[in-house]
């Protein structure tokens, strides 16, 4: 049962990674400083204190950058292999007791791939919300985002089979909206 816990929220903060990479981060370490997470064999450095003040930093650098218009669609060119890979190992810290192969074929493929998929389908509002508004209202989807990501990691590390509830519904959502938008183009 713990397994299926620790996959529930490595998955759940993999989703938050596609809002905002460094916000899950951020909370996955501060919830092992208090005592309320605890990480798979090798993956302890996400809750020390350098990390912790890098993922501080990175967090505030990256939620200032999504507030400039321009920025924030450049962003993005990065930001999608980084909340890859955030998303890969939110999963692979959280899934401990299982042989390495099974650690990140489901790491990849969970973890990654809603990251990716979340990560994909912010891209593609904040690029209608630029085509539209020229830019203006792109601060709103960042806002958005940024409480998305902030309320993920509080639900996935508290209470992680709702947050699993809400990854699978929101990728039911999503799946589809995202294969339409590429048939059409």
């Amino acid at each position: 049962m713990e397994q299926l816990l620790g996959v529930f929220i490595g998955i759940g903060l993999s989703a938050t990674c596609g809002f905002r990479i460094f916000v899950p981060l951020l909370g996955m370490s501060i919830a092992h400083h208090a005592g309320a997470l605890s990480f798979a064999q090798g993956f302890d450095w996400i809750g020390s204190w350098p990390a912790t003040i890098a993922f501080g930093i990175a967090m505030i650098i990256e939620i200032a950058a999504y507030y400039i218009p321009w920025l924030d669609n450049m962003l993005d060119t990065i930001a999608t292999p980084a909340a890859i890979v955030a998303g890969t190992i939110a999963t692979a810290s959280m899934v401990g007791g299982v042989e390495p192969f099974l650690r990140w074929s489901l790491a990849i493929i969970a973890g990654g791939g809603v990251a990716g998929l979340i990560q994909g389908s912010s891209v593609l509002v904040r690029g209608a919300s630029t085509a539209s508004t020229g830019g203006l209202a792109n601060p709103i989807v960042s806002t958005g985002e940024l409480a998305a990501s902030i309320t993920g990691t509080l639900i996935s590390i508290v209470i992680p089979t709702i947050a699993f509830l809400v990854v699978i519904v929101l990728i039911s959502w999503l799946l589809p909206k995202f294969f339409r938008k590429f048939r059409r183009a």
